[in-house]
């Protein structure tokens, strides 16, 4: 069973097989799910590749950019907890980052609490694979930076709600059934990264820090995608990773 994988005896594969040495480029790094984003700094900004992340079906580059003094890195990560997780080690390893933004959109399962607001994720229940490996077992997993987070949002007067989420490996079972039971346990949002990611960043002693905008609406009376754009690709949401990169 998933909840049997948790193991502490030693690991017979390791990153340094695949880049070598340990880089120590940057220590601050966003982690960025919308093309439209990514693709805005580089137009944007002075940005040099610092680094790559390397995979059979295509590399994905590690840039760096000045920020208000500060050195910040970000790649474009793609989706799911599985490669989400994987690629944040392997980019702390391939550039030295220890500290992760990671902000996205999600699905709303409350739009009186959600709607206007960012989410600061509290907890996520761990509905994917990958946690298992990196975490003893048990229902949710904590998002250990989110009240540090909500400090950067309070001071730059950002609306947000702080909550229990729900990652899933799977958008197209998120049954009625099992919103219905996120929802009886107070998930605010539904979302595919932040409890694999969460974990291996436990595990290697990496901090992460995580917001969503919610886009789309699971709601009783159907499924509805109509702020889902906005919320993939806004530009705002940008503007308050960089700042919380840059405080932390």
């Amino acid at each position: 069973m998933i909840t049997e994988c948790y193991d502490e005896t030693e690991p017979l594969t390791n990153v340094e097989s695949f880049y070598g040495e340990q880089k120590h480029i940057a220590e601050k790094c966003l982690i960025i799910f919308s093309a439209q984003i990514h693709d805005h700094l580089l137009d944007n900004h002075d940005c040099e590749l610092i680094g790559m992340i390397g995979s059979c079906n295509g590399n994905i580059p590690i840039y760096a950019m000045e920020y208000k003094g500060e050195k910040i890195a970000f790649y474009l990560s793609r989706l799911g907890s599985a490669v989400a997780s994987g690629m944040c080690y392997e980019a702390h390893w391939v550039v030295g980052a220890d500290k992760f933004i990671l902000f996205g959109s999600c699905g709303s399962l409350d739009r009186e609490k959600t709607t206007g607001r960012f989410i600061i994720p509290t907890e996520s229940y761990r509905g994917e694979g990958t946690s298992y490996y990196y975490a003893p077992p048990a229902d949710y997993i904590k998002i250990r930076n989110s009240h540090k987070l909500a400090v950067i949002f309070d001071r730059h007067s950002i609306p947000y709600v702080k909550g229990r989420v729900w990652t899933t490996d799977s958008m197209l079972r998120e049954t009625r059934g099992l919103v219905a039971k996120r929802k009886e346990e107070g998930c605010i949002a539904v979302e595919m990264e932040l409890a694999g990611v969460q974990a291996v960043c436990d595990s290697f002693g990496l901090e992460l820090y995580a917001f969503l905008e919610a886009g789309d609406v699971l709601a009783e009376s159907g499924y509805e995608t109509e702020g889902l754009h906005e919320a993939n690709h806004s530009i705002g949401k940008l503007l308050i990773a960089l700042d919380a990169a840059a405080e932390i």
